[in-house]
C-alpha cells in the first residue's frame, strides 16, 4: 500500500524524519507531500521545500518519495492511487487538529494514521525552528 505525509514542513524537523522513517515500515511507500497550507506563511514556496526535504531524507530510503503539491491531499491520493494518509502527532492539541482534517479526508475516500511522536522530539515543532533560527540571525 502507499501513503502519502502531506505537510507544509518548514522547516522539515526530526519529527518529521522520524515519522516518515516509521511509515516506511508500515507501507510499501511513502510519499512525503510538501503542500501549500492557506493558514501558514511559510519562508519558501512548495518546490523549494521540496527540495530541502529530498536533501535531509537518507537516499538509502528508496521507498520514499518528495513531491511538492498546491491541491487537496485526497485529490492527490485519488489521482495517484495513494490509499491512507499519514500524521504525526505530538500531543492532545495535534490531536484534535488531526482527527477533523482526518474526518474531512475519510469522507472524501482516504483514511488517516496517526503515528504519536517519540517523547523526545515532541517538543519540537517547524514553529520553534523557525523562531530560535530568526534569533540566532539577530
Amino acid at each position: 500500500m502507499r501513503a502519502v505525509y502531506p505537510g507544509s514542513f518548514d522547516p522539515f524537523t526530526p519529527g518529521h524524519v522520524n515519522v516518515v522513517d516509521r511509515a516506511r515500515d508500515l507501507f510499501d511507500e511513502v510519499v512525503v507531500l510538501v503542500a501549500l497550507n492557506s493558514t501558514k506563511q511559510p519562508g519558501s514556496d512548495e518546490e523549494e521545500r521540496a527540495t530541502a526535504v529530498r536533501a535531509i531524507l537518507p537516499p538509502e530510503w528508496t521507498s520514499v518519495s518528495v513531491v511538492a503539491w498546491s491541491g487537496l491531499t485526497a485529490t492527490y491520493c485519488r489521482l495517484h492511487d495513494v490509499g491512507v494518509i499519514v500524521r504525526g502527532v505530538r500531543h492532545t492539541t495535534d490531536l484534535r487538529a488531526e482527527y477533523q482534517l482526518a474526518a474531512m479526508n475519510q469522507s472524501l475516500g482516504v483514511p488517516t494514521v496517526f503515528l504519536p511522536a517519540r517523547p523526545e522530539l515532541a517538543a519540537v515543532s517547524s514553529t520553534a525552528v523557525r523562531a530560535l533560527r530568526a534569533s540566532q540571525a539577530e
